[in-house]
Formats: structure tokens, C-alpha cells, sequence
């Protein structure tokens, strides 16, 4: 049995249809079906359990999780980067992730869990995934302090040595229809365009980008779950990895990738950043892969102008109902 936190989320229901398309149906969903929209994402889905998220800590706590559990992947922490209550991000971003990874660990359970590439902060000590660096970062929100007190535990603790956390760059992709704000550029943009055939972005803010040339490691859904699974399979695999494309791309790219898959003329506008994200915006982000190249990940990654068509073509036009 696999053990999918957050299975009824973005990540978390692309990975549990990734698992479906490899045959595996005995998994253990957990979650909180709050909407409609959450719902659907685990229609056409196959799993043997669900359970609520306080009643699936409850069982971990009390040793009352089924037998046979081979991995708990843990996708199911608060990911909204603009969370503010530091208590709330504590529990559910640390506590939770640790009561997991000490439960793993004990049974020798394999145990993956989200980090974020928040983390990082505003990138003045690079995008290196190499967890001797991990004192340098400045994460520049709440959010990114919480995934990386959890970074600093799994290291310091020795947790590492046996479980994987996975520093998730700027994720895109089907079932990520219910995030509202924190969906993606991409879906946004897809929605705008379809309805007023244009979209606006951000203005720079500084003399060495031009308009729409910030960047961002944009990471297709399908390429997280694609490693995720490959690293349930090789449990000799362990540390703290970037997951993104590996390539910074701008967001004209990401916005040009979205009108031609659309196959609508490109319209894009800009407008002034609002002046409480100046300070903090970031703008550049790119995720050096090598560390999981090295470690044996081999399968190539989407393309932005793929990974967006077969979004737009396959999930928003017409939405594959198999997945």
C-alpha cells in the first residue's frame, strides 16, 4: 500500500492517477474534502482507502495505521505560500511532516515529503540542493521558514540519511483548478485568454530585466510525479532534491507557450507591480537537477512549450477524463 497525503490536491491527485497509470490501486488517500472541486479530483480515480487528515494523524499517533504500508508519500502540508499564522504553518508544515518521518523511519517505511523552493528566498545563496548549505537561506515568508525548518530537522536529526524531501519549484498542470490564487500562471492565463483574448504581467522593476523577462522554474506536474515514483522505487535514494525543469524561463515564454497551444495570436500587456511585492519579488529562480541526475533519475523532462501544450490541449481544452 502507498500512502498519498494531500491525495485529493493538485500534486497530491496527479500522483495518485500516475500510480493508477502504473497498476498500483492499493493506496491510502488522505485528506479533507472541503469543495466540490477537491471532489473531483479523485473522480476516475482508483484507491482501496480515504481518510481525513486529523483521523489519519489520530491512527499515526496511535499505531493504527493499516499493515503493509510500503511508502508514505506526504503532500498533504499547507502550500499556500501567503499563509500567515506561523502557529498554523508550524503544525501542519513541521510537526505534521516530522510525526511522519519518525514513523516511517521506525518501520522503515519509505517516506518522501514536500519541501519548496521558497526556501530558498530571494536566491542570494543560489539554488544548490546540497543540504551543507542549508544554514546560508533566508526564506523570505512565513511559509518557506516553516518547509525549511523541516529541511534543517530531517538534516540535522539524520532523518536524511533514510527519507527524501523534495524542493518543489514553480509547479503547473492539470487538477490545480481549485487553488485560486495559487494556481498557476498558466491556468490563469488560459482562463483570461479564452475569455478576453489577452493578459497582463507584471512591469520590471529593475533596469537589467526587461518587461515580462523575469524568471521562474517552471516544472510540469506530470515530470514531479514521474520522480516521485521513480523514487518510491528506489528506496537506496535518500537527501534533499530539487524538483524543476532545470531551465529558467521567462514569463513572456510561459504566456507565448499558452497563446500558441491556444492557437491564438499573442496579447500580452503590462501593468505596475503592486508596491508591497517590490521588495521581496523575485526574479530569477532555476533548479540545478544535478544532484538527482546523479543520484540515477534519467527520464527527460518536459520542455515549458510541451509541458504547456499537452496541459492546454489534454487537460483544458478538453480535459482528459482519465486523469
Amino acid at each position: 500500500m502507498i500512502v498519498v497525503t494531500g491525495g485529493a490536491g493538485f500534486i497530491g491527485s496527479a500522483f495518485v492517477a500516475t500510480l493508477n497509470g502504473h497498476g498500483i490501486k492499493d493506496i491510502l488517500v488522505v485528506d479533507e474534502l472541503d469543495s466540490n472541486a477537491r471532489e473531483k479530483n479523485l473522480a476516475n480515480k482508483s484507491f482501496s482507502q480515504y481518510i481525513g487528515k486529523r483521523e489519519f494523524i489520530e491512527s499515526v499517533r496511535s499505531n493504527a495505521l493499516p499493515k503493509g504500508i510500503d511508502a508514505v508519500v506526504h503532500l498533504g502540508a499547507c502550500s499556500s505560500t501567503t499563509e500567515k499564522n506561523v502557529e498554523y504553518l508550524r503544525e501542519n508544515n513541521f510537526e505534521y511532516s516530522r510525526l511522519l518521518a519518525e514513523y516511517c523511519i521506525a518501520r522503515d517505511i519509505r517516506y518522501i515529503y514536500a519541501s519548496s523552493a521558497a526556501t530558498y528566498g530571494d536566491g542570494s545563496f543560489g539554488y544548490d540542493d546540497d543540504i551543507s548549505r542549508l544554514e546560508q537561506l533566508k526564506p523570505l515568508n512565513p511559509y518557506g521558514q516553516s518547509k525549511h525548518d523541516m529541511d534543517l530537522w530531517a538534516r540535522n536529526s539524520g532523518a536524511l540519511n533514510n527519507v527524501v524531501g523534495l524542493k518543489f519549484f514553480n509547479v503547473y498542470g492539470p487538477n490545480e483548478y481549485y487553488k485560486g490564487s495559487m494556481a498557476s500562471v498558466a491556468w490563469k492565463a488560459f482562463n483570461t485568454i479564452r475569455a478576453t483574448g489577452s493578459f497582463s504581467l507584471f512591469k520590471s522593476h529593475r533596469v537589467d530585466y526587461k518587461d515580462g523577462e523575469q524568471k521562474r522554474d517552471f516544472v510540469y506536474v506530470k515530470d514531479c510525479c514521474s520522480i516521485m515514483w521513480w523514487l518510491v522505487r528506489n528506496r537506496g535514494v535518500t537527501g534533499l532534491y530539487n524538483v524543476g525543469s532545470g531551465e529558467a524561463r521567462s514569463w513572456n515564454d510561459l504566456l507565448k507557450a499558452v497563446f500558441q497551444a491556444m492557437n491564438t495570436t499573442v496579447n500580452i500587456s503590462y501593468i505596475e507591480m503592486p508596491e508591497d511585492l517590490r521588495a521581496h519579488y523575485q526574479y530569477f529562480t532555476e533548479a540545478p537537477m544535478g544532484r538527482l541526475r546523479a543520484a540515477g533519475y534519467s527520464e527527460r523532462l518536459y520542455s515549458l512549450e510541451e509541458g504547456v501544450r499537452d496541459y492546454v490541449t489534454n487537460h483544458l481544452i478538453q480535459p482528459d477524463q482519465h486523469w
